[in-house]
């Protein structure tokens, strides 16, 4: 079990490792070719929009895997389906509030675990579809085998920023009724 947010970490220089990182991400958005950014509006970039980093929302948590991982089809935002095995849960809480989050895994992928959700922000300061968490094994986890969620890292699918990508949608399983004000917000219009 976890508790809300990580306590060993000093607030400022987490926060400072936060903004580096945002600073790279929007580098990229900027200036690289795979960028989710039309080209036409890359003038105009000027970055995307976060939440401030707090240590709350950075979670350890142990991932409680699925015996028997089922394999479930995903609806995307362009009317196609997506195949991911889910693979196990975390069950914590965020703002004393429990919530259990699945867990997901492209097949034939044994590092990377791919947590969509949707949370109480969805709409009004996030993307409506929901935000994306990637963990990759071992990098995201702690020396005592626990799994680090960062909310701090939620981003938007790239079909946040183009009509270009198809983007799959959240399994309602990961509709989470609270909120958490963490990571990216809606892009600007």
């Amino acid at each position: 079990m976890s508790t809300d947010g990580d306590t060993d970490i000093d607030p400022e220089s987490y926060a400072e490792l936060v903004r580096e990182e945002r600073r790279k991400k929007d580098e990229f958005f900027a200036e690289h070719p795979g960028s989710p950014i039309p080209q036409s509006d890359r003038a105009e970039f000027s970055g995307l929009n976060y939440f401030d980093p707090d240590t709350a929302y950075r979670i350890e948590a142990a991932l409680h895997e699925h015996d028997d991982p089922e394999r479930i089809t995903v609806e995307t935002t362009q009317d196609g389906v997506r195949e991911y095995d889910n693979v196990g849960e975390f069950r914590t809480s965020v703002d004393g509030e429990d919530v259990t989050i699945q867990a997901y895994r492209s097949p034939g992928d044994e590092y990377r675990l791919w947590v969509p959700f949707r949370d109480e922000t969805n709409g009004e300061w996030t993307y409506p579809a929901g935000r994306y968490l990637d963990l990759e094994d071992p990098d995201d986890r702690t020396d005592d085998g626990d799994w680090v969620l960062d909310f701090n890292e939620a981003y938007n699918p790239y079909c946040a920023y183009s009509e270009a990508y198809e983007c799959p949608l959240v399994p309602m399983d990961n509709w989470l009724d609270v909120e958490i004000p963490a990571g990216e917000t809606l892009p600007d219009e």
